[in-house]
């Protein structure tokens, strides 16, 4: 099977807490649970939830092993970006906030221009823009 534009796309990221990261991307961003695997209490399994919209190309794992987990450690310049194609609705944003995320200024000024910029419980960024994308 060749790579090529229909090939899905997993974006992996260790998690301080999965209750935490699914408030903010199920319950604020609106994606849905597409799996979960509890962690079982043997060395070396972890726990893991995969969030997304079910017919995107993409989702999220998040990662945690309490026996042995991994530090988050995104930059400022670690972002997740949906194209929204309109302005972003305030109560969004606002629920966002209410699970756990924070508004940010980007250093970028183009993201503080054309979108919204919140950082997740784990600190990596997610931008909300008001443009549209397109690969073709």
């Amino acid at each position: 099977m060749p790579v090529d534009g229909r090939s899905h796309i997993r974006i992996a990221r260790p998690s301080r807490d999965l209750a935490a990261a699914e408030r903010f991307w199920v319950g604020g961003l609106g994606l849905d649970v597409l799996y979960r695997h509890d962690e079982s209490g043997v060395p070396g399994e972890h726990a893991l939830l995969m969030v997304g919209w079910p017919d995107a190309s993409w989702h999220l794992e998040l990662v945690h092993e309490a026996a042995a987990p991994v530090e988050p450690r995104p930059t400022e310049e670690d972002l997740l970006v949906v194209y929204v194609a309109s302005e972003i609705p305030d109560t969004l944003v606002a629920r966002l906030e209410e699970h756990g995320g924070t508004r940010v200024q980007s250093p970028n000024p183009y993201w503080n221009e054309w979108g919204v910029t919140v950082r997740d419980p784990d600190g990596y960024r997610l931008v909300l823009s008001t443009r549209a994308w397109s690969n073709s």
